[in-house]
């Protein structure tokens, strides 16, 4: 039997910043030089969801990532990450003591080496409280509501118009 189809919507409140980051392979035949700039990420992800992790456990200080789903489109891997804070984001880009800043020096330093085997883009929105408006129906997983959680979709409204702007009650 089949699970009932559902409608829900996010449960995350407050203000958001959701986070693109991809690569594109210009010379797949060189996977030397590639190849560290691709393998990079899931130690950043998964560095980044231990934290969440220890810092739901009061264990550590909360860096600010809710969390990220991994993509692989045509021209490349793409991942969507969501943050509390735009000012969270910068933070772990440039602390010393995370993942992030040693892999983006090895990523120059991979360029240097093979000019055009790699390219990597971003982009980085800074969503205000109430701006995001979602619904899943029978599809739990997906997205902010994947990462934060879901609830019933008439907690924000039953039309668009209504959930955009509003708070879980």
């Amino acid at each position: 039997m089949s699970a009932p189809y559902t409608r829900t919507t996010h449960t995350f409140d407050g203000d958001l910043v959701v986070f693109h980051i991809g690569m594109t392979f210009r010379k797949p035949h060189r996977p030397d030089l590639w190849m560290p700039v691709f393998t990079a990420m899931p130690k950043m992800l998964a560095e980044l969801e231990r934290n969440k992790v220890a810092a739901a456990r009061g264990e550590a200080e909360d860096l600010g990532f809710l969390g990220a789903r991994q993509y692989l489109g045509a021209r490349g891997p793409l991942v969507v990450q969501w943050w509390r804070s735009t000012e969270q984001l910068y933070a772990y880009a440039s602390a010393t003591d995370h993942a992030h800043l040693p892999a983006w020096r090895a990523f120059n330093q991979a360029v240097r080496k093979g000019p055009g085997a790699v390219g990597i883009w971003h982009e980085t929105y800074a969503v205000r409280a109430g701006g995001v408006e979602t619904i899943y129906g029978g599809a739990e997983g997906i997205g902010l509501g994947g990462v934060v959680g879901t609830v019933p979709v008439e907690r924000r409204g039953r039309s668009a118009s209504e959930r955009l702007g509003s708070r879980v009650a």
